[in-house]
């Protein structure tokens, strides 16, 4: 499986986004999120979770940290293409456009990816069916 999940948090540890290719019930997910919401506000600038064990068996790939393994590459184009995304379709992404436009984040999203695939890269292609939508 490539992708499991996909979650945009703030800095104060609200997740504004969550989007999940494999099934996880409701606890599951709240305990996910708060664990890793831990671990990424608690690391300083220089480091990556690799980390597997102890109950956690998931690899979490920061957007703003130097990757040293192709997957984890591949992961920070991913994320550098869904930011650049964003800020196409809004113009300098922040977070009240994620907060007031959820639905359009998870469009192009789940044009983005499925089922843990990243099955397009193409801005103008993810971007098409939106700014149809947009028209209407």
């Amino acid at each position: 499986m490539g992708i499991r999940f996909v979650l945009m948090v703030n800095k104060q540890g609200q997740t504004r986004l969550a989007q999940y290719y494999e099934y996880l019930n409701l606890e599951e997910r709240r305990a996910l999120e708060g664990e890793i919401v831990r671990k990424c506000l608690a690391r300083n600038e220089q480091q990556i979770y690799n980390k597997s064990g102890e109950g956690f068996n998931h690899q979490l790939i920061h957007p703003k940290v130097e990757a040293g393994l192709p997957n984890e590459l591949a992961i920070l184009e991913f994320i550098h293409l869904l930011v650049e995304t964003m800020d196409r379709h809004f113009g300098n992404v922040c977070e009240l456009d994620i907060m007031f436009h959820l639905e359009k984040a998870h469009f192009m999203l789940e044009e983005m990816v499925m089922n843990g695939c990243i099955v397009e890269t193409s801005k103008s292609n993810i971007l098409a069916p939106i700014q149809l939508m947009d028209k209407a």
